[in-house]
């Protein structure tokens, strides 16, 4: 029986829980993201695949999307959130920080790739505005699917990570003018497009104006107030209020939403409340933005791509060169050697979801008709569906690469080449415990070198993606090399008691302000840590037996605040030992 009335949208509602819950988690275990497991999953589901058979089998019905419709609302909704918590991420702080790869890497590859794919739009027959904004819109990669693969493999942090983030915040900061450019295209679709340049630069201008004018006036005190006096669920609705309010306020001005949300995330991103918007929305944000995707797979007509196989294949080819090439140039000459630009280029060559938004609003202001619109969006969602394996073959490259250059006795990247580096962890030991703590310091995005003595295990350690480099930390020319002249902290993890002593003792004579953190074995260890020059030291018998100790306490049924206080007046004890003796 057929689903009718009011109930369509409910139904709709119900597959879309079961993809997301269901589809897209399953397809996770197969390596594929959560981005491209909505694509597949809106594909599928949608009125040009399953959805085809309803009339032959009528029981699809309910397993397919009826009304794709009726979730663009919802969609819209996604992207306004992924835009502000984009805001949130490009403080001015981490861009200064990352600024000559963000600038010059980023600038170059933007601009380059959007050129060459521009022009050649429009010579293919593409109108001028129409191939301007097929061009920028394909310059951009994923930052959702690339940030993904780095994260899982962390290596966030390595050379190729920064240089892969530094890219991507470039094009990030690009999605807003561009899209304000998309609106004044289609507002005045006979005017030129120079003209349409200097209004856009002109409402950036005036969106940066206001930026730091509600920043500093209104956002923080609103926000303190409400922590002040509400809970965390009127901290929500104030910061879904600042969501919708100021898209509402771009849209009222006759720029987009999308760029409301954005400038939503800036102010915010400089406040005190950052962090905490960021973990209220990424529910709401994953959710929505699956609808988005979801949407996304569902528009792809493989009719008519099928029926355009040869331009969609020949551009996909296309565009996959002209991003390499130009991402490899960029990197090479702003970011890192021959085998992170290679890497980076691998990962940076597809194109990104913001392809779909732009093209979206370009195709509802009439800048690019709908059978253009379709094949582009073809394009950029096979591009994506390639990046995952695009990624793991730069991975295999630049590891073969790196294993030759050392093979042959030459290194890609020495320790001389990183004495430049500020504020970054240098980590003695990348055993067990060195590679726990690196991860955890990693997914706040702290930058990390390290430093072994056993040649096997920097092998290993490096094909997992780590900044690990073989030397004795112990020598004070090793940590020279190191950046341990700008380092922010230094972590001695070494399993030989007496040369954790002497990388402590090395570090402090290098460093008299230096914060050193080391692992003892006991607390005799800890005393003699602690002699050496060791701020903190964490003996790991104590930590260990601790651990045990509460466990058993559990067991015997000993309630968990009394266990806390127990383990906390025991390790008070413990330490104030090592502090005395």
């Amino acid at each position: 029986m057929a689903v009718e009335g009011h109930d369509v949208w409910l139904k709709d509602a119900a597959v879309f829980l079961v993809a997301a819950g269901v589809i897209v988690p399953a397809l996770k275990t197969l390596r594929i993201s959560a981005v491209l497991g909505f694509l597949l999953a809106g594909l599928a589901l949608g009125p040009f695949v399953l959805g085809r058979f309803v009339e032959d089998f009528p029981l699809l019905e309910w397993v397919t999307i009826s009304d794709p419709e009726a979730a663009a609302p919802f969609a819209e909704l996604g992207v306004l959130f992924l835009l502000f918590l984009l805001g949130l991420e490009l403080s001015f702080q981490r861009l200064w920080a990352l600024r000559k790869a963000v600038f010059g890497a980023g600038g170059l590859q933007a601009a380059a790739s959007a050129a060459v794919i521009g022009v050649a739009c429009f010579f293919i027959g593409l109108t001028g505005p129409a191939a301007l904004v097929v061009g920028l819109a394909l310059a951009l990669s994923s930052t959702a699917i690339v940030m993904q693969i780095l994260s899982e493999e962390r290596r966030v942090a390595t050379p190729t990570g920064r240089t892969a983030l530094a890219v991507l915040l470039m094009q990030d900061i690009l999605v807003a003018p561009i899209l304000i450019l998309a609106g004044f295209l289609a507002r005045d679709a006979d005017g030129g497009i120079g003209a349409a340049l200097l209004d856009a630069a002109v409402q950036g201008a005036i969106a940066i104006v206001v930026i730091v004018l509600l920043g500093r006036f209104l956002l923080r005190p609103a926000f303190r107030l409400v922590a002040k006096v509400g809970g965390r669920d009127l901290m929500m609705a104030i910061i879904l209020a600042t969501v919708v309010g100021a898209s509402l306020l771009t849209a009222e001005a006759g720029l987009s939403l999308a760029l409301g949300a954005f400038l939503a995330g800036l102010l915010l991103g400089e406040t005190e409340f950052k962090h905490q918007a960021e973990v209220d929305l990424e529910p709401f944000k994953g959710l929505l933005l699956g609808v988005f995707f979801t949407t996304v797979g569902l528009s792809l007509d493989l009719g008519a791509v099928w029926a355009n196989a040869a331009i969609v294949l020949s551009g996909l080819a296309a565009l996959l060169v002209i991003k390499f090439i130009v991402v490899y140039v960029a990197a090479r000459l702003f970011a890192g050697g021959h085998t992170t630009a290679l890497e980076a280029a691998f990962l940076l060559a597809p194109a990104g979801e913001f392809a779909f938004v732009i093209l979206a609003s370009a195709t509802a202001g009439g800048v690019v008709d709908t059978e253009t619109a379709t094949v582009v969006t073809a394009i950029a969602g096979l591009s994506m569906l390639l990046t995952p394996g695009f990624a793991a073959v730069g991975r295999r490259l630049a590891v073969s690469l790196e294993a030759k250059a050392e093979a042959q006795g030459d290194q890609p990247k020495t320790l001389d080449s990183l004495t430049d580096l500020k504020g970054h962890v240098v980590i003695a030991g990348m055993g067990r415990v060195g590679r726990a703590i690196a991860r955890v310091l990693e997914t706040e995005g702290v930058e990390i070198l390290a430093l072994d003595r056993n040649a096997q295990r920097v092998k290993h350690v490096r094909a997992e993606g780590w900044r690990v480099y073989f030397g004795d930390a112990s020598h004070p020319d090793i940590l020279i090399k190191a950046g341990a002249e700008h380092a922010a902290l230094f972590v001695v993890t070494a399993d030989d008691p007496d040369k954790a002593c002497a990388m402590v003792s090395a570090m402090r004579e290098l460093r008299d302000d230096a914060t050193i953190l080391a692992r003892a074995r006991d607390v005799a260890h800890g005393v003699q840590l602690r002699a050496a020059g060791a701020t903190h030291v964490t003996p790991e018998a104590i930590e260990a037996a601790l651990q045990m100790a509460g466990r058993a306490l559990e067991d015997f049924g000993v309630p968990l605040d009394v266990v806390r206080d127990r383990l906390a007046q025991e390790r008070d004890d413990e330490y104030a030992r090592i502090e005395r003796e």
